[in-house]
């Protein structure tokens, strides 16, 4: 499979990129040899509470994105080559023997999490999982999510996928795990790049109901649902690009990665820098280092903190009320750029927040949850209701540059390398006040890249893979990508 440039190029690709707080389909098409980015297609995605456990609703997210599908196909006529998904990590569906999904998907954010991480350990050591596989320690990892799911009466036998590779099989494509995403589960040795049989023997797990491994950049066959009816769909390809959203927003990054430290800045805040083999040290355990798949065979290092979850969660609390109920002279919300620059004016908090309380995990009320942390460190809490939302954005933006600040001296540590700039991408790189925080803290610049470089990252393995008659993609051939899409314009 290959596309050669062409100055009469026709040919279109899709790229899904699943959210925790929304997920998009964008459409790349080129007008000559210029490209440009369509997002024809977004929607709010969050967990649902079904009384007793948060889950995903696979059913709306999976119309949703038939509709995007359809809508590209109208945008398109000349044709689509290629389709491929990136998402969140950690979360799995289970599959019945028609490999249809049994059950709702469990949210990584359930509480189920915490006492199978108790459970787990009590058999293997969480010391031993990091050196074995250099996960970070978390309740969210798949290894936990899958010892909870006895609790909750799913067979064990049951084959297992990833979200962004169900959305992949739900389009017609096998059952797969792609290595960036599956890393991310604690089940891999590094070292093999294959499933840790030991850990699955260890905690009793099926290796049987676990995907097959395969490579960023691998072609996994035609379209095979009915959507492939439409002119536009036929012969189209299915691709798994790095699977992880993380991993796809590191390789939309056109910069040399020697010298810079990436910020992916969205619901969760990750940074790091790429390594070529894992750093599994009880340091780097210690400071919540984690170490997952990058495309094209390199090493994401990086720790992760709440990051824009916070203030979406306070949002969430401070939507506008009905009028008949919005008491007089009292606020009705606030808007996201509205919010950051009432927060710019204020003067920096005394005290910052301790971005790892369990207690900012779950969805619900977080101001309060905010006030209840500073309550209990005998500091003064916020005022209430919505008129205080300045005073917690700000409250949050610093805290989050104090904790870059914090990650890139312990990079430096780690590795015995610092970066001399931070490359923020993802929603977050829009807030140019949080920018300029990190930038005081951290006394290193804080470069832009593209808020949507998982969708740019996506789009650029997909064209890395087509341009050659083998599965899997180098960083060198995703760098020749990224520059053939340089100057795409986003619409």
């Amino acid at each position: 499979m290959s596309l050669a440039p062409s100055s009469q190029r026709s040919e279109s690709l899709v790229a899904i990129d699943l959210g925790a707080e929304s997920c998009r389909v964008s459409l790349l098409r080129w007008t000559g040899l210029t490209p440009s980015i369509r997002m024809v297609h977004r929607f709010a995605n969050s967990p649902v509470w079904d009384g007793q456990h948060f889950r995903w609703d696979l059913a709306r997210i999976c119309r949703e994105l038939e509709e995007g599908l359809r809508t590209c196909a109208d945008l398109a006529p000349e044709g689509i080559v290629s389709i491929g998904v990136t998402g969140w990590a950690v979360d799995y569906v289970r599959l019945d023997a028609a490999g249809k999904s049994l059950a709702q998907p469990f949210c990584y954010r359930d509480q189920r999490n915490n006492a199978a991480m108790e459970a787990v350990h009590a058999r293997i050591p969480a010391e031993t999982l990091y050196a074995r596989t250099g996960v970070h320690i978390q309740t969210i990892n798949t290894v936990y999510q899958l010892w909870a799911d006895r609790a909750c009466g799913l067979p064990e036998q049951a084959l297992w996928v990833n979200l962004p590779e169900y959305i992949l099989h739900w389009l017609g494509a096998p059952v797969i795990a792609e290595y960036s995403n599956a890393t991310h589960t604690g089940l891999i040795d590094p070292e093999r790049r294959e499933w840790d049989e030991g850990i699955f023997r260890q905690l009793g797990f099926s290796i049987a109901a676990a995907p097959r491994l395969i490579d960023s950049g691998t072609a996994l066959g035609p379209l095979r649902c009915d959507l492939n009816r439409l002119p536009a769909f036929t012969g189209t390809q299915l691709i798994a690009p790095a699977c992880h959203d993380t991993a796809s927003a590191v390789a939309g990054i056109r910069a040399r990665p020697d010298s810079w430290a990436y910020l992916s800045s969205g619901t969760w805040s990750l940074m790091g820098v790429l390594l070529n083999s894992t750093l599994r040290t009880p340091e780097a355990m210690r400071d919540g280092f984690t170490n997952l798949g990058a495309a094209g065979g390199q090493v994401l290092f990086h720790s992760s903190a709440h990051g824009m979850w916070l203030l979406r969660q306070c949002l969430n609390i401070w939507e506008p009320l009905p009028r008949s109920t919005a008491g007089a002279g009292s606020r009705r919300g606030w808007e996201l750029a509205e919010l950051i620059a009432a927060a710019r004016q204020l003067s920096p908090p005394e005290h910052l927040l301790d971005l790892d309380d369990p207690a900012f995990v779950p969805p619900g009320d977080m101001p309060a949850r905010i006030n209840d942390q500073l309550r209990r460190r005998g500091l003064a809490p916020l005022g209430g209701g919505c008129d205080a939302a300045p005073q917690f954005a700000n409250l949050i933006f610093h805290s989050l540059a104090s904790r870059y600040a914090s990650l890139l001296g312990q990079i430096a540590e780690l590795t015995g390398k610092r970066p001399q700039s931070i490359c923020v991408v993802g929603g977050g790189s829009r807030n140019d006040y949080l920018n300029e925080l990190t930038a005081a803290r951290a006394a290193v610049p804080v470069e832009r890249g593209p808020a949507e470089s998982s969708t740019l990252g996506n789009f650029a393995i997909q064209w890395a893979r087509l341009q050659q008659d083998h599965d899997g993609v180098s960083p060198e051939s995703i760098c020749a990508a990224l520059t053939h899409l340089a100057g795409a314009e986003f619409v």
